[in-house]
């Protein structure tokens, strides 16, 4: 199964099971244009967390340290994990607001979902 971190804004978009992994709803999307499969918002980095990052480039590698933290002691994380496990699909489209594509929440939990299923 193939992980793809996708900013929802995005023009173009591969094919997959399309999943939103923020905690908020992005800006000026419509729910009928999102056209998503599922939005785990329970897996997403906690508003604290988030509020914190800022989307600081600086604070990035501390931010992956941290939501991987998060991640591991959510409760929520091993029926997810079992939920994409069950998946019939072979791309899962992480989709994600940030302007930032290379360091956000949907990258951290990309490989996090590599380690942990494979």
């Amino acid at each position: 199964m193939e992980f793809i971190p996708v900013r929802i804004y995005a023009h173009e978009q591969p094919e997959g099971y399309r999943l939103l992994v923020d905690r908020v709803w992005p800006r000026g999307v419509s729910k009928v244009n999102a056209r998503l499969d599922d939005w785990a918002k329970q897996i997403a980095p906690s508003t604290e967390l988030r509020k914190w990052y800022g989307h600081d480039p600086a604070k990035a590698e501390e931010f992956n340290r941290r939501y991987i933290a998060e991640l591991d002691a959510n409760p929520e994380t091993p029926d997810f994990l079992q939920k994409i496990r069950k998946l019939d699909t072979d791309k899962v489209l992480l989709l994600f607001g940030a302007k930032d594509e290379a360091d956000n929440n949907a990258t951290v939990l990309a490989d996090y979902l590599k380690e942990k299923i494979g």
